[in-house]
């Protein structure tokens, strides 16, 4: 399988499917590549379709040093993926840590970004919860590296917004909380300090966030919690953005609901590519709800 090498030596392991346009996909801190089957079995034949694992999770390199590990780090790495295969730009879209690496592809290299696609973004932006999850995702750190990933992974993937796909779909979530288990727990441990808690609340970007005008699709599941607020921060936010709520849906909206979810990210990429897609500026409507324009 092909490597790509950062500009600090990671080997970074990545895999292409299918030809066409290129989608990059960024997997959730507690996934990695292999997360992204359902979507590739689907759109590989209409589209390239490239997924790679994050530094810290094999195949790809797991640097030691906690310096290693950030979200300008995991924004080049991307970068260096979307390099190594050739591709000038694409369409992005990631889970969870993978949709805040999209979203800040976006802000610091539009123009490798064709469009985007951020699902289950935003556990812990908002200013209030900051700390707090900073708090648990040290903690969490902390425990990969005292009792080590299947310790961790029995508590993780039976979370408050993990359980709905358990009770969906058994067989997919036992394939989830194996891949949990088998993480390298010193990656783990470094990308939950170095990614997850150290990033910067997506609050405190909002003046760049209104500037992006590349067409952004924000996903969410209803249930999930961490990710509703800030969803729709966002949505009112980037002018070019529009927004999708799954019912009943928790964290792992590609996972739990893998047919909506393609059709939905299908249609998004086929208005991008058809230039049809014109999401509306709300600075464009004022006055009643009703959408009435009152100038």
């Amino acid at each position: 399988m092909p490597k790509a090498r950062s500009s600090d030596g990671i080997e970074l392991h990545y895999e292409v499917s299918g030809a066409g346009i290129p989608i990059l996909f960024i997997h959730e801190f507690a996934g990695d590549h292999r997360s992204w089957e359902p979507q590739v079995m689907h759109l590989s034949r209409s589209h390239q379709c490239i997924t790679y694992a994050a530094r810290g999770y094999p195949p790809s390199d797991v640097p030691t040093e906690q310096s290693a590990y950030s979200q300008g780090r995991a924004v080049e790495d991307a970068v260096t993926v979307l390099d190594a295969a050739a591709v000038d730009s694409a369409h992005c879209i990631g889970l969870s840590m993978g949709g805040f690496t999209v979203l800040h592809l976006v802000l610091r290299h539009p123009q490798r970004v064709r469009s985007a696609v951020i699902a289950g973004v935003g556990y812990g932006s908002q200013p209030e919860k900051q700390e707090q999850f900073r708090r648990e995702s040290n903690a969490i750190a902390d425990a990969f590296e005292a009792k080590g990933s299947a310790w961790v992974a029995d508590g993780y993937a039976v979370g408050p917004a993990r359980v709905q796909l358990q009770n969906k779909n058994a067989e997919a979530w036992a394939r989830f909380a194996a891949g949990l288990a088998g993480h390298d727990p010193r990656g783990a441990a470094l990308t939950m300090r170095g990614v997850q808690a150290a990033r910067p609340s997506l609050y405190a970007l909002m003046d760049e966030l209104r500037a992006i005008r590349n067409p952004v699709l924000i996903v969410a599941g209803d249930e999930d919690e961490g990710s509703l607020e800030p969803s729709l921060m966002l949505k009112r936010t980037i002018s070019t953005s529009g927004l999708v709520v799954l019912p009943q849906t928790g964290h792992t909206v590609n996972l739990e609901e893998p047919e909506i979810f393609d059709g939905v990210v299908e249609r998004f990429l086929a208005s991008v590519e058809q230039g049809t897609w014109n999401a509306r500026d709300p600075r464009a409507v004022r006055g009643s709800i009703t959408g009435i324009r009152t100038t």
